[in-house]
């Protein structure tokens, strides 16, 4: 399928417009973990899932990574184009959570369709207010909500991902995820399995009792 399969305001487009995103809009793969954009600088353009899945993080002047959202199939990336919206004042890293495609829509393209299409300023609006609704979650879950609690909900959240009840997650790509050190994700995980929660091996989790970690995740 198409650019236009994919983006969901297609059909209030123009036939020129059309034509325009069909030919402008660029096909490409990244393998898992592959670096997609790095910051307000790199204007690479929208990132359009076309499968596989993507994770968008902020990181410290130290070095220190947390997740704010994912993209999924169909989702739109509208901070890998951050030099169209000034609005725009803080940077977020896109890498590929697992081997994906994507179409690319160069940044001129989308911001003349934004100009000329109020359907296409509209969802981009509706886009904006969606991630600002989830980053302002992931700061009260960060400032309201103990680690034990955090870990549960994410370990959850990732078995559903999954499908599985074992993960395929180191402690520091958990770590990553929710903004801590490594050592804190060990200590927490190792007592959930001293609870029997989770059983631990190397570069792995299995949920042993998921009623008991929905429990503390509430």
């Amino acid at each position: 399928m198409g650019i236009l399969e994919y983006f969901p305001v297609s059909d209030n487009l123009t036939d020129n417009q059309r034509l325009v995103l069909e030919e402008s809009a660029a096909a490409r793969s990244a393998p898992k973990g592959t670096l997609l954009h790095s910051g307000s600088s790199d204007c690479i353009g929208l990132f359009v899932v076309r499968s596989g899945r993507l994770r968008a993080f902020i990181l410290s002047d130290e070095g220190k990574e947390v997740t704010i959202y994912r993209l999924f199939e169909r989702d739109i990336c509208l901070f890998s184009a951050s030099c169209i919206m000034s609005s725009i004042q803080f940077d977020v890293s896109i890498e590929a959570e697992q081997d994906s495609e994507l179409w690319v829509i160069p940044p001129d393209t989308y911001k003349k369709l934004m100009e000329e299409s109020a359907a296409v300023a509209n969802y981009t609006n509706e886009i904006m207010a969606s991630r600002f609704s989830e980053v302002m979650w992931l700061i009260e879950q960060i400032m309201w909500r103990s680690m034990d609690k955090r870990l549960a909900a994410f370990l959850l959240d990732e078995s559903s991902l999954a499908g599985s009840d074992k993960l395929d997650l180191t402690h520091e790509k958990i770590a990553n995820h929710l903004g801590t050190a490594r050592e804190v994700v060990t200590r927490m995980l190792r007592y959930f399995q001293s609870e029997d929660m989770v059983s631990l091996t190397r570069g792995s989790i299995e949920l042993t009792d998921r009623a008991g970690l929905e429990a503390l995740a509430k």
